[in-house]
């Protein structure tokens, strides 16, 4: 169908996992890829080489997306190569999990900076590109317990619920613009990060998701792609569950 054809997607964390699944859905419906994360390793040249079969421009970079000036930097470096940026996606994330009264300072900031404050940086350097363009939309990869919260991801759930927080605010601002920000909250998705978990885990987890299954990383990249596309051209400052129904 093409829903993105003409549009360039900046994609954080792309690599491997669900920024991955977003960066090919993407290229799929013809949208040209620039993605980041922490070095252009094994990795991000296999998934370059993988999107770059269906035809489209693409380009990995290395980047610290909690670093401020790093990512205005990357993002300059984006714009002068695509001449465009008309999709940014804020996946980079991390878990250092641990209950409050066992959760050291590092634990709290490593995962507040990765997560919510290279949202911030990304929003912060792509936002002039995108008043200048007169459009843009801005995704922000939450999480189910960015809403509800979680024992034992403290750390993680404040997180997410401040990116839930900053779209919503960023819509308000920039809307007038034609700038639409708004946010994917994940449930139990099968990727590297809950791969680790033993099998009694994972049953566990799917007991309590009324569709009996963990979602995909392609299940998220199908509405990354309604919120990036002119389908939701009138969808603004909202938190989407992609949960199988374990959130309501």
């Amino acid at each position: 169908m093409e829903l993105l054809k003409g549009k360039t997607a900046l994609i954080t964390g792309a690599a491997r996992g669900i920024g991955k699944a977003v960066a090919l859905k993407f290229a799929q419906e013809g949208a040209n890829i620039a993605f980041t994360d922490l070095a252009v390793d094994e990795n991000a040249k296999a998934t370059e080489a993988e999107i770059a079969k269906l035809g489209v421009k693409v380009k990995a970079y290395a980047s610290n997306a909690a670093n401020f000036e790093d990512t205005h930097k990357v993002v300059e470096e984006i714009h002068k190569d695509f001449g465009q940026i008309d999709v940014l996606v804020n996946n980079a994330g991390i878990t250092r999990d641990g209950l409050m009264l066992r959760m050291t300072e590092q634990q709290w900031d490593m995962v507040i900076n990765v997560n919510l404050k290279s949202a911030f940086n990304f929003i912060h350097a792509v936002s002039p590109i995108m008043v200048r363009q007169k459009g843009g939309s801005i995704i922000n990869m939450s999480s189910v317990v960015g809403l509800s919260g979680n024992a034992g991801q403290s750390n993680y759930s404040a997180s997410k619920a401040g990116m839930i927080g900053l779209a919503k605010s960023i819509g308000k601002e920039l809307g007038s613009r034609g700038i639409r920000a708004n946010c994917i909250c994940p449930g139990f998705i099968i990727t590297e990060m809950t791969g680790v978990l033993s099998d009694e885990v994972k049953k566990k987890w799917e007991e309590q998701i009324p569709l009996r299954r963990g979602g995909t990383p392609e299940d998220v990249a199908n509405v990354a792609v309604f919120l990036a596309s002119d389908l939701s051209s009138y969808v603004s400052g909202q938190a989407i569950p992609v949960c199988g129904g374990m959130n309501m």
